[in-house]
């Protein structure tokens, strides 16, 4: 079998593994007499009262640990590289892939093409299944790695292999069958894409993952996503207003269906069609408890219900007078204008609002998750701020305050010479706004 070098890169003291002498830089080899590939072999390898650990040393040394400890207790170790080795890659060559339409410039992980498992298990990738062997598919139900996150885009093979460019995705309702039968739990998506797999297709994709349900959980249906940088690439058209209705109605009449059958939605549009058909979003209860509100199905209800709680505690006047100005794409107008009007009714308080144009990708593209510091700054230059410029959390790498070309927020605050906060929804809004400045806390209800 290969050797894959899982190099131990921190010892975590006080744990069992330092308490036995492993130190960072030693090679774990193998766990109860099993080679281990990775930190899911690991993971579940470790799973036992009773184990042994086959290290191999900085000096070249092999040790052989007999370890006793609680079930599910860890040794105490992290792996470099996430203990994942090298990182399976798309194979696909999809008519509307989002890295396929980016400039230069961006930080350099968006431009690596992952399709692997292990991470849609992780960090929740969504993944195609075109490149898992039979051995692969084996190996994630045995490790029970559930849920999975996985791009369908349709069920029709013949439309599947002409989407992704790749003669070995028609199999997948096979594939997703073996998983459900497997009982691997999957939240799937369909990118759709305007006369190629809306229509008849759509209804064929949710009826075929829907006989899958409750093991395929949900499907996402968000529309393509069209930058400047096209030339070259497959000819794709944007969602108008009247086709943004004909898919929100389709997804609406199978949403009552999928009611009827098994009492779940199970089918969701993606936020950004309800604002492209300027039609309002569904209730709570449409949406089946947001499983897949980090693929932007959802959001905008869960802010509008987040808003309305918060709202309701804003005080009648500040303490000192507070100037804000708060950042956000085409997309984000409609849910924060009612918001700026509430805001400004409170005394000593002056908010503006500044819709960002995507000048980067391009107008088409108008999510605040895609705007760059140079698009904010291009806005908001030379112009009175205030107190503070708050943006959207969106716009950074999820957990860290890095934007998409890998500047940070402080350079931003740095060119344009003011107070910026990054905000996660309405009550980060309000949190920013009444800072330390103001020592205005929010009212209780």
């Amino acid at each position: 079998m290969k050797d894959i070098r899982m190099i131990i890169e921190k010892v975590v003291p006080g744990g069992i593994a330092d308490q036995l002498g492993v130190e960072p830089g030693d090679r774990l080899k193998m766990i109860c007499n099993e080679h281990v590939r990775d930190i899911l072999d690991y993971k579940f390898l470790t799973c036992a009262e009773d184990i042994s650990v086959l290290l191999k040393k900085g000096s070249g040394e092999e040790w052989l640990l007999d370890i006793e400890k609680d079930y599910e207790e860890d040794l105490g170790i992290c792996f470099k590289q996430e203990g994942l080795g090298r990182i399976k890659r798309c194979q696909n060559s999809c008519i509307f892939c989002f890295l396929a339409q980016m400039p230069k410039g961006m930080r350099k992980t968006l431009y690596f093409k992952d399709d692997d498992y292990r991470l849609s298990f992780l960090h929740g990738n969504f993944i195609t299944l075109t490149n898992l062997s039979k051995r692969d598919l084996e190996r994630i139900v045995k490790l029970r790695l559930t849920p999975l996150y996985i791009s369908v885009h349709t069920t029709n093979a013949a439309l599947r292999n002409k989407m992704l460019n790749n003669p070995r995705s028609g199999k997948i309702m096979e594939q997703l069958g073996f998983l459900a039968q497997g009982g691997i739990m999957m939240q799937t998506q369909a990118v759709v894409c305007p006369g190629i797999n809306d229509g008849p297709e759509l209804q064929k994709t949710i009826r075929d993952l829907y006989s899958l349900w409750p093991a395929v959980n949900s499907l996402a249906v968000v529309p393509v996503g069209l930058t400047r940088y096209r030339e070259g690439l497959f000819p794709l058209q944007e969602f108008n207003r009247e086709r943004a209705r004909d898919v929100l109605a389709l997804v609406e009449e199978s949403q009552r269906w999928c009611l009827k059958q098994g009492g779940y939605p199970f089918v969701f549009a993606g936020d950004e069609f309800y604002l492209a058909a300027e039609h309002e979003f569904p209730g709570a209860l449409r949406y089946g408890g947001f499983p897949q509100t980090e693929n932007g199905v959802g959001l905008a209800r869960l802010f509008l219900d987040e808003w309305a709680k918060t709202s309701r505690k804003l005080p009648e006047e500040l303490p000192v007078p507070v100037r804000a100005t708060i950042v956000t794409g085409a997309a984000g107008q409609k849910l924060l204008i009612p918001v700026i009007d509430r805001l400004n009714r409170v005394k000593r308080l002056i908010v503006n609002l500044r819709v960002i144009e995507n000048r980067f990708f391009g107008g088409k593209v108008t999510v605040a998750g895609l705007l760059t510091p140079d698009d904010v700054y291009s806005i908001l230059k030379d112009t009175e701020l205030g107190d503070v410029v708050i943006i959207p959390s969106l716009m950074l790498k999820k957990d860290e305050s890095v934007f998409l070309d890998g500047s940070r927020v402080g350079d931003l605050a740095g060119k344009l010479k003011a107070n910026v906060a990054v905000a996660d929804g309405p009550r980060g809004i309000v949190e920013a706004i009444f800072s330390d400045k103001t020592s205005m806390p929010l009212r209780r209800t």
